[in-house]
């Protein structure tokens, strides 16, 4: 029996999209706030109410108690006879006490003679305007008592009592509205709210199904977005970024294919030597010949290996702290280091450092800009030249000029020579040593350290190299 095995899948995780989350705690937030707002409200309307009806009853308990007061006798009799005189005084009950709380005027009919004892009634026999409220049932119950006064003496009180539906369903209908009207808007925040996260979630799996096509290689894919937000800007970073990813992919490939090819031609030659010296008798001062052409392919492998090498470490190094140093001593160094090769060349090399500013710069960056443009000046020179270094000022600028009398370089290739492995003349670079990446990682460092080169040349004159860093001003720095 065969036993198989599968690779386990991985188990799917349900779980709740950042979007949604972010839509449910807003509409939780803004049904708190609506809530709020639907309580307030309603309170609020409930106690302006309540103001109303208080001037309302108090103003008509003071006029009753006025009336009574100004009675010559106090009795039921001359009290029923006052009040219903008063047409103002619409309200469900009224009652008359005298001073110890009994009643002697109801208009219900039924307290007449009988002890009095609502909290309203005694708090009034206390020479006190009393009002109190509640409602409930779509129904506002008032009741106000007022003291009645008798030439200065308090001789009873007087108790109104109004059971108002009107306003109660006022109340009631206004307080359904605002809850309707927050129902509503609860209803629109949420129905908005699935919308935008339904939108949103959209728009963020595109740029997610575009980073899945991007991770499978095609760099060329593109996410449109549209409109103008902050998902807008981050679509247009991407397209950016993919941009550079495929410029970097083409870069690398590119890089893969002129390395392949320039190491395969000295490693052809010297399998080609090796085997003809195994495959045929040679004398010895032959075999020495083609042992030294073997070592010569070697050393120009390993010289294109080291430039290589040179190349990627200046690419993968990250900023450092600069130096604040003059050019002169560092170029200096490198024509003595150059000068026996322009001496076998009988190139003459011309210095005028007259014009150097301090700059900020690593050295040794700044010592292989000026040994790559002094070595091409002297390889590419023609015999008996002249090699012209100078530092010179100009406005806020330190500037490096290799200036040499060889054959000059075509005005079609001029924009080419400072990318890799590119040789204006591959025979003569050959024959030289050139391995096509001294310029490129001339203008790699001259860029990492914020300056630029230029080139201008004319056939049959010769070239002239310019590199421009910004001169470091000491009074500036430390103002």
């Amino acid at each position: 029996m065969a036993i198989t095995s599968e690779k386990p899948k991985k188990p799917i995780r349900l779980h709740l999209r950042s979007q949604y989350r972010y839509a449910i705690i807003y509409v939780v937030v803004t049904f708190a706030v609506l809530l709020f707002l639907n309580l307030y409200c309603s309170k609020t309307s409930e106690e302006l109410f309540c103001q109303s009806k208080k001037v309302y009853m108090v103003e008509r308990c003071q006029l009753a108690a006025q009336e009574i007061g100004a009675l010559e006798v106090f009795n039921t009799s001359s009290v029923s006879t006052a009040l219903s005189q008063m047409s103002t005084l619409r309200v469900t009950r009224l009652i008359v006490t005298d001073a110890d709380g009994v009643c002697i005027y109801d208009t219900q009919g039924e307290a007449p003679g009988t002890l009095i004892r609502l909290p309203e009634v005694m708090d009034a026999l206390e020479s006190n305007d009393v009002f109190s409220w509640s409602y409930g049932d779509g129904a506002m119950d008032s009741q106000a008592a007022s003291p009645v006064f008798s030439k200065g003496v308090m001789v009873g009180c007087v108790y109104m009592l109004d059971h108002d539906t009107a306003q109660g369903a006022l109340i009631q209908s206004l307080q359904n509205n605002i809850l309707t009207i927050t129902l509503v808007l609860e209803v629109l925040v949420i129905l908005f709210s699935i919308a935008f996260a339904a939108v949103f979630s959209h728009r963020l799996d595109r740029i997610l199904a575009s980073m899945r096509i991007i991770r499978e290689g095609d760099y060329t894919h593109k996410v449109e977005m549209g409109g103008q937000d902050e998902l807008t800007y981050l679509g247009a970073e991407f397209n950016d970024l993919t941009d550079r990813l495929q410029e970097s992919e083409n870069r690398r490939r590119q890089f893969v294919s002129d390395a392949s090819h320039e190491l395969k031609t000295p490693l052809a030659s010297i399998k080609l030597l090796s085997d003809s010296i195994m495959q045929n008798d040679m004398d010895t001062e032959t075999v020495r010949e083609f042992v030294s052409d073997i070592g010569n392919e070697a050393d120009r492998l390993n010289r294109m290996t080291q430039k290589l090498l040179s190349l990627t470490k200046v690419e993968s190094l990250p900023d450092n702290d600069y130096e604040i140093m003059y050019m002169a001593p560092t170029v200096e160094r490198v024509v003595r280091m150059l000068s026996g090769i322009a001496e076998k060349s009988g190139i003459t090399i011309e210095t005028d450092f007259s014009g150097d500013r301090p700059i900020l710069i690593l050295e040794d960056d700044l010592y292989q800009i000026a040994f790559n443009l002094v070595e091409n000046g002297i390889k590419y020179n023609v015999p008996g030249g002249t090699l012209h270094i100078s530092l010179q000022k100009q406005k806020e600028n330190a500037i490096l000029m290799v200036r040499d009398s060889g054959m000059g370089i075509p005005a079609d290739s001029l924009e080419h020579i400072f990318k890799r492995f590119y040789r204006v003349d591959k025979a003569r670079s050959r024959k030289t040593g050139g391995s096509g990446l001294g310029l490129s990682i001339v203008k790699t460092i001259v860029e990492r350290n914020n300056g630029t080169i230029q080139v201008e040349s004319t056939l049959g004159k010769g070239s002239v190299f310019t590199v421009t860093f910004p001169a470091f001003d000491p009074e500036e720095a430390f103002e």
